[in-house]
């Protein structure tokens, strides 16, 4: 008798017709996986899969992967250079050369008429390393502006800053082997099995071989949530005042590592300090948590033999975004853990080269963790460069979130934008609207056609897609892989690093300085600059990093392969080699709920989605589980309003509206509904936006709103399927 499996039908895999197999890096998020995609007999993309030797994804793929090769083909890809003189009047297609004639007079137009800064440029976390170096390069050494930045300060700013604040630099010092050897896991902000669904993977993997803590702090009970074996429900915005709770249970406690904090840390005196008055009591009033809870995370987390904090944008999308990312490295400092296995504050970041960005855009400062504040630095990169030090300005310029607010003041005048969508992933989007609308001159650089920003753009600029070119990106752990070319870029599209290279000539500056024409050219010069620093890349090269399916920086001239962790040795970057334990008052200056507002507006990402929706809403397997905006309500607040269960309701804040589908669900609290933020013509049409002192990331995730059932529901399903459709 045949039972289970051997009694069904077998599992059949399509026969694509694959005769040759190209091994790239996926380009969604940050988990860095290898993928190979698959090429018929007439060189078409027709299949993807893991690569089984590579250790990030061991043959693993997320939906996103599995359908990543469906993007070559995908609908509204941009395939000739768009002009118009006029905003809203038709585009017309130009040469290359007309296009790039255009984009260069007017930044040499706007910028000889009211000064360097008044033309901006904004990135991405999405091209390849190769090319974040040479638009640093054309931006800060050809162009001179020194407002240019990349959408990275929407996502991983926060970071980013408390990296600096509390250890001196950048770069996330753990790796996913934590898990591995990790006693207790804490995760703040942060949805693993959704937004990175091949590191819960490789969490899951380890749990079924041996078993400890995993505490979820989350205000939704979110996929993770519900595994987890404890779940703290916080109070929006209140993530400062549960970790400095935490500290104070450990040191009032005597947890603490003493003999760590003593030789590897400063200002451990101010800090506790500051701690004793955020006392379990009076804390569990402000952040919503139990103060036996608080009591019984402190001494779970303190008296693992290794622990681990991981978050993503929870924590970093918040008016103290980057004060809650101290908090973490602070809790994980006075226990002494960093640097060793299975003990590390790791940021999972959120865009495939966010940590490229990060090291080598020079949107911050200047390559490889320079900064422009010092001038031993100037000096080092203008030599390279083989320009004057005194052409770079003597400190950052504006952030992202800056450069929006200064062209409504008319300081900016012109603006570059490249493979982002601020249309949609912006705060507030009625305001955005009215911004782009006041330059004189814009420029989109993109692979679809379509996005929503190119509504209000001058020219258009078709970009080569993903594996349409060649260069590399930096994971979440560090970990340098390598996109090969899969197929030609599509129509008359080019590689953004040609595009960069071809602006730089419209320059006299950019005509004497050298621009390699490949990206093993350009990588050859990241090499260079990065020896003998925190990032060394000089242990690299294109052939070793693809024969080991990714390196980890740093990778030093000679080294076999690279390090998985960072400050091993307890020498952190601050000139004294000690990290800074920083007292952190909680300032709630969030927009709460009150008796107008009445909900929380919180939001995420969905598995089957990728940010503003500009490749997943064309892949039609991604898109059919997620086709149109909804949000995550409680039965009871609805059932209070008179909504129900798959209808529309109407959103209201004191920016704007917004209609969606109602989907009830307990996951989410009776004073707060659940958005996911992919669709341009939802969230951010609500969210207010207010900014971090030190990061400038926005608050995405604070905001109060008003709900309502839509009279006319026909109306509403009419208008959110015309909004959708591509």
């Amino acid at each position: 008798m045949l039972f289970g499996r051997k009694k069904k039908n077998p599992i059949k895999i399509a026969d694509k017709g694959v005769v040759d197999w190209k091994y790239t890096t996926c380009g969604y998020c940050s988990t860095g996986c290898s993928i190979e995609v698959g090429l018929d007999a007439g060189g078409q993309a027709v299949a993807s899969r893991g690569v089984g030797g590579a250790d990030v994804n061991r043959g693993k793929l997320c939906l996103k992967g599995i359908f990543e090769h469906e993007l070559f083909t995908s609908s509204n890809r941009g395939s000739v250079p768009l002009m118009r003189e006029k905003r809203y009047d038709p585009f017309r297609e130009v040469s290359w050369d007309q296009a790039l004639d255009k984009v260069g007079s007017e930044i040499q137009r706007i910028q000889g008429s009211y000064g360097r800064d008044a033309f901006a440029v904004v990135s991405t976390g999405q091209i390849m390393t190769e090319e974040f170096y040479t638009l640093g390069k054309l931006a800060r050494g050809v162009i001179g502006t020194n407002n240019y930045d990349g959408n990275t300060t929407l996502c991983m700013s926060s970071a980013v800053s408390g990296y600096k604040r509390s250890f001196g630099s950048d770069g996330p010092p753990g790796c996913y082997d934590d898990f591995e050897h990790t006693e207790c896991l804490l995760a703040i902000g942060s949805n693993l099995p959704e937004q990175h669904p091949v590191i819960f993977w490789r969490l899951r993997e380890v749990l079924e071989k041996r078993k400890f803590p995993i505490i979820v702090v989350d205000p939704r009970v979110t996929m993770f949530a519900q595994m987890a074996d404890m779940h703290l429900p916080i109070t929006p915005g209140t993530d400062l005042v549960l970790l400095n709770s935490l500290a104070h249970v450990i040191l009032d406690e005597g947890l603490e590592d003493h003999g760590y904090i003593e030789a590897n840390t400063n200002g451990y005196e101010d800090f506790a300090k500051l701690v004793a008055q955020y006392d379990p009591t009076t804390a569990s009033k402000i952040c919503g948590i139990d103060e036996d809870t608080i009591r019984n995370v402190a001494r779970t987390y303190a008296r693992a033999g290794a622990a681990m904090t991981i978050w993503t944008m929870g924590i970093n999308q918040s008016t103290h975004g980057s004060d809650g990312v101290v908090g973490i490295n602070n809790l994980n400092l006075i226990t002494g853990n960093i640097g060793k296995p299975g003990g590390s504050s790791l940021s999972i970041t959120g865009q495939s080269n966010a940590m490229g960005t990060r090291e080598w855009s020079s949107c911050s400062g200047l390559p490889g963790y320079r900064a422009l504040e010092s001038e031993a630095d100037r000096e080092d990169i203008a030599s390279f460069w083989g320009i004057d030090p005194e052409f770079f300005p003597k400190k950052r310029g504006l952030f992202q979130t800056d450069i929006f607010p200064a062209i409504e003041t008319g300081q900016i005048k012109g603006l570059w934008i490249i493979a982002t969508n601020p249309m949609t992933s912006m705060t507030n989007t009625a305001r955005i609207r009215k911004t782009l609308e006041n330059l004189e001159f814009l420029v989109v650089q993109d692979a679809y056609q379509d996005v929503e920003t190119n509504e209000y753009s001058h020219v258009y600029l078709p970009a080569g897609l993903w594996a349409e070119k060649e260069g590399c990106f930096t994971n979440t752990e560090r970990r340098v892989n390598l996109t090969r070319n899969v197929v030609p870029p599509y129509g008359d599209s080019k590689p953004d690093l040609w595009i960069f290279s071809e602006m730089a000539k419209r320059f006299e500056q950019g005509r004497k300085m050298r621009f390699p024409e490949t990206a093993e050219g350009v990588f050859e010069e990241l090499r260079q600059l990065s020896k003998g620093r925190m990032l060394d890349y000089s242990g690299m090269s294109y052939d070793k990093i693809e024969q080991q399916r990714g390196i980890q920086w740093p990778c030093t001239e000679g080294a076999q392969t690279g390090t998985p962790r960072l400050y091993v040795d307890g020498k952190f970057q601050h000139a004294d080699g000690k990290a800074k334990l920083i007292p952190l008052p909680f300032v709630d200056n969030n927009e709460r709920p009150d008796e107008e507002y009445p909900f929380w507006l919180n939001s995420g990402r969905v598995v089957e989605h990728f940010h503003t929706r500009t490749r997943t809403g064309k892949i039609g397997n991604l898109n059919k589980f997620s086709p149109t905006p909804y949000m995550e309500m409680n039965p009871d607040a609805a059932r209070a309003l008179g909504v129900v269960h798959g209808s529309y309701a109407r959103l209201t804040s004191r920016r704007g509206d917004a209609v969606v589908m109602v989907q009830l669900t307990q996951r989410v609290p009776p004073n707060m509904v659940f958005i996911p933020f992919h669709f341009h013509e939802c969230v951010n049409r609500l969210t207010l936006g207010l900014l971090d002192p030190h990061s400038r990331q926005p608050a995405f995730k604070h905001c109060a709103v008003k709900i309502e059932p839509v009279a006319d529901q026909q109306a509403a399903s009419v208008r959110n399927k015309a909004a959708r459709t591509y």
